[in-house]
Formats: structure tokens, sequence, C-alpha cells
């Protein structure tokens, strides 16, 4: 089980707020992450820390399909986010960059911001430790866990071609 504090959003939470369209100038992540989610949270790329989580409503990552968004968040240092769902090609990019991402349909209405939780992204299992709530999310089947595990797609295809 890991843990990690909570960073909480809305509904609807798109790319260009992820990372606004004026930093897609640089493929450097560290510069992203510097800039993630400015405009909506001026704390967020000072504060966030190394296993933290963002914990939002529906429709997380709509707008492009900028690949950058779930960059700049996986290189802030966030180790998760959980979502009631998410924009289908932001869910696809997750995944391809090693975002670890889950669904659940109401964790969020029941979360705030700074709360504590631990995890388990094997079996899918959320416990928020400052409310002692417990949650079941959607998971992914093992061979996407491993691709996630591995760091994303890239990595998981070298580690594969030297099987």
């Amino acid at each position: 089980m890991k843990k990690g504090k909570v960073w909480k959003y809305n509904d609807n939470i798109d790319t260009d707020v992820i990372i606004p369209a004026r930093y897609l100038n640089t493929t450097s992540h560290e510069e992203l992450a510097k800039h993630c989610m400015e405009d909506i949270d001026t704390s967020f790329a000072k504060e966030v820390m190394a296993t933290d989580v963002i914990v939002a409503g529906e429709n997380f990552g709509c707008g492009s399909s900028r690949e950058h968004a779930p960059i700049a968040i996986k290189a802030s240092g966030i180790a998760l986010v959980i979502a009631k769902s998410f924009a289908r090609i932001f869910y696809r990019n997750a995944i391809n960059i090693g975002l670890p991402i889950l669904e659940h349909p109401y964790l969020s209405d029941e979360c705030n911001k700074n709360d504590v939780i631990e995890y388990d992204l094997t079996q899918g299992k959320v416990k928020n430790l400052t409310t002692g709530k417990e949650y079941t999310c959607t998971k992914f089947p093992s061979e996407i866990q491993e691709l996630i595990n591995s760091g994303g797609l890239i990595n998981y295809t070298k580690m594969k071609l030297k099987q």
C-alpha cells in the first residue's frame, strides 16, 4: 500500500488547464511540471510532493489530445489520479506514459483537499485515512498494470524486446 496527500479538483478539468498551451513549446518534463495546473491552482507546482494524488470529478483531461498533460502531472510528482471518469484520449495517454489512474463514481464527492489516502493499484483499493472510508475502484488488467509499472509504452516495449 502507498499513500499520499490529495489535491482535489472538480469536473471537466481540461488539458489547457492541466498544462496551458503557452508552455507547449518545450518537451522538457521538468519544465512542464513547473507549470502544471497553474491556471487553476497557483500553489500546485510549488507544493506538490512525490506520492501526492489528484482526485477529480467527471471527464478529467478533456480537451485536446496533447500528451503533455499527463506528462506534466507525472513529472510534477503525482503518483496517482483518481477521477469519476477520464476523457478517452487522456485515459490512453496516461497509460502510454505510465501515469497510474483509477476510476470511481463517487470517491471524489467524499474526499477533500489535503486528505491522506492509501491505495493499492493492483487491487484497485483506496482508503481515505482522513475519513476512514474505503473504496474499490475499477482496476486495470495485469498486462496494463505491467505497462504502467514499467513507466509507459516505450519502456514496456523496450523491456519486452529484451526478453
